[in-house]
């Protein structure tokens, strides 16, 4: 089916809010999922919306619940997303921080008892709109065993980063510490279709093409154990540092069982300015020219980008089974 993307939110919306998700909340989740379905993050984009929904419907996720905001030190925010959704404690950190970083050079956001965090570009990119450099950690339900292990440990446990280059779209990266992202096998699992042979393993330890087998397995480590390192540097920033449960402490993110996921989210923002001096702004559009002088080279994060602006235009094709499935619930 083809829809604007005003039309894809009404979707979601509609759905949201017939579980029991309030108005607000319905809204912030409904952008970033057509947000992602825009910029070709499919993963985590409409195919969420049925999960989201029966979990509020189930009482997984709080759809009535407002973030709080603390702020224990002046370059510091504590968010407790009161085990709502992600997206309106993600909304309300960020004018906070941006505020923040501009005024104290740095600023930093600690988010606890939070849900899914979706496509972190979305976020650190508004950072790099607003002239700051922005890096972003999350962690997720444990998927990925520490390297040489079965159990799962780790999430996926995303992060991503964002530079502003004047007069130009900003640097935008954006990387799940496993092979690929846990929601391209959710997505495979749903259309019924096999999976490359190195993106997960089994119960046992063995690679799989079965998607169902993967979901019960372990994801495979982007860079074997260095990815497994990274990903056990994220789960440290985003769950002890913040308040938040480890992955291995939260809930599927997929289905409406059991209590709330709990994750966490860190978020440091720096106004280059604070560093680098008044130059610094010159010199981070300096690097990004050279880089992208080198025929054949694109920077990070100006596919999605150039994708979202296309959606934008004209819209966005989506797989009836994924409308036929919202609009049930």
């Amino acid at each position: 089916m083809h829809l604007t993307l005003a039309a894809a939110e009404t979707l979601v919306l509609d759905a949201l809010k017939r579980n029991g998700v309030e108005e607000g909340n319905a809204q912030s989740v409904a952008r970033a999922l057509v947000a992602a379905e825009a910029a070709g993050q499919s993963g985590h984009g409409l195919r969420r919306a049925v999960a989201y929904a029966s979990q509020a419907k189930s009482g997984k996720v709080d759809g009535v619940a407002k973030p709080i905001l603390y702020q224990p030190y002046p370059s510091v925010i504590q968010i407790d997303a009161c085990h709502g959704y992600a997206y309106p404690a993600l909304d309300l950190a960020v004018p906070a921080l941006t505020e923040m970083a501009r005024s104290q050079g740095i600023a930093m956001a600690a988010i606890r008892r939070s849900h899914h965090a979706g496509v972190l570009a979305l976020t650190v990119e508004r950072f790099a709109e607003a002239g700051l450099v922005a890096i972003m950690v999350a962690n997720a339900t444990a998927a990925m065993a520490a390297w040489g292990g079965r159990k799962p440990l780790f999430g996926t446990n995303p992060i991503a980063f964002a530079a502003p280059v004047t007069g130009q779209d900003p640097v935008v990266i954006d990387l799940a510490l496993s092979r690929v992202a846990r929601g391209k096998i959710m997505a495979a699992r749903q259309k019924g279709v096999p999976i490359p042979a190195d993106w997960a393993f089994d119960r046992d330890g063995q690679p799989t093409t079965d998607a169902v087998a993967a979901l019960d397995g372990t994801m495979v480590p982007s860079g074997e154990a260095k990815g497994a390192a990274l990903a056990m540097m994220v789960e440290i920033l985003a769950a002890p540092l913040t308040g938040a449960n480890f992955s291995y402490e939260s809930t599927s993110l997929f289905d409406d069982k059991g209590a709330a996921p709990g994750l966490g989210q860190m978020i440091i923002v720096i106004n280059p300015e604070a560093g680098g001096g008044a130059f610094a702004a010159a010199r981070l559009t300096a690097l990004a020219n050279e880089i992208s002088s080198d025929p054949g080279v694109r920077l990070p994060g100006r596919r999605g980008l150039t994708a979202r602006r296309a959606a934008i235009e004209n819209g966005i094709d989506v797989e009836d089974d994924v409308v036929d499935a919202i609009l049930a619930v």
